[in-house]
């Protein structure tokens, strides 16, 4: 497969996965804002869950609901935006227009729709649930074509692996987010607001159900370890660094002609989730546990461009 192939294929779902991600914390939070009446805080952790405090900061100055809303999801001038996220996937679909299904390109474009009506930020504000929903559901609509229409080939392989890059790197970021910025005081935890915020946190990855099938109470090693080393929970960091490792030996092949500094990497990583406790990375700091795994996604980013997309004409 070409790299130009290639390159796209794999940015294409991460940003829609991306845009899935942003669209799941912000509706978790309007959630959690009925729980917590007069609570003025929750909004900023969404921010720096994102990755981009510095700029919403210089551009709004405070984190209300209206400016985090409209930061995270219309703001063009945010390159990690969910209608910038879509904006780019849908570039990316364009330019290799030849290589996914009718179908795909159908679906992308219904989602670009969502988000570029003229009346959009009336519905953001107007009804946030309901337009975080259909976002979410333009998503897994795109994904679930992806999966049913797209020959799982190595242009599927690329697909899978820049969604699980993605979600991975999503997940390891809201586990920060609450263990190091959200509640700091190791006083409050295991009281009412704690478990409320370890609640939101596992429906903003879809986890709610799942974990109360594995665990008959909320705590943070119970959650940490259902998101963080879960090997059957699909939103948990363990299980998208597997499924990322079985796409990258397909793509790789028998030869390993290429990709062979992507794949030691990310098997180094993944074994090293395998063989380590969530009592050992929370007495380690789970902090300082996930900045070093956020330091190892953006090498094993630098790898996969290396060795698949570095001769990008």
């Amino acid at each position: 497969m070409l790299s130009r192939v290639a390159d796209s294929l794999y940015w294409l779902t991460r940003y829609v996965e991306r845009a899935e991600n942003i669209a799941r914390c912000i509706d978790v939070n309007l959630q959690l804002q009925l729980d917590l009446p007069g609570e003025d805080r929750p909004w900023e952790p969404v921010v720096q869950t994102s990755g981009d405090a510095e700029l919403f900061f210089q551009s709004y100055g405070r984190a209300t609901l209206e400016n985090v809303l409209m930061f995270l999801t219309a703001d063009r001038n945010n390159p990690n935006s969910i209608i910038s996220c879509i904006a780019q996937a849908r570039e990316n679909a364009r330019c290799v227009r030849e290589a996914i299904t009718s179908e795909m390109w159908a679906a992308l474009n219904k989602f670009h729709l969502v988000l570029t009506g003229s009346d959009v930020q009336k519905r953001i504000l107007d009804d946030p649930h309901e337009f975080y929903t259909e976002v979410k559901e333009c998503s897994q609509l795109f994904v679930g074509i992806a999966d049913c229409t797209y020959s799982h080939s190595e242009g599927w392989h690329f697909l899978r692996l820049g969604r699980f890059f993605e979600r991975a790197d999503q997940t390891s970021r809201i586990l920060d987010v609450k263990y190091y910025i959200l509640l700091p005081d190791p006083a409050m935890v295991g009281m009412a607001l704690d478990t409320v915020q370890w609640l939101a946190l596992l429906k903003s990855a879809s986890a709610f159900e799942m974990f109360r099938k594995a665990y008959s109470s909320v705590t943070p090693q119970n959650v940490s370890n259902f998101l963080l080393l879960d090997p059957t929970f699909p939103r948990s960091v363990f299980f998208c660094l597997s499924a990322m490792e079985e796409s990258l030996k397909q793509i790789i092949g028998p030869t390993k002609t290429i990709g062979e500094k992507s794949l030691r990497k990310l098997g180094k990583m993944r074994s090293e989730l395998e063989y380590t406790t969530i009592d050992e990375v929370i007495s380690g700091g789970m902090h300082e546990r996930i900045d070093a795994l956020q330091t190892d996604f953006a090498n094993l980013g630098k790898c996969i461009f290396s060795d698949f997309f570095n001769g990008i004409s």
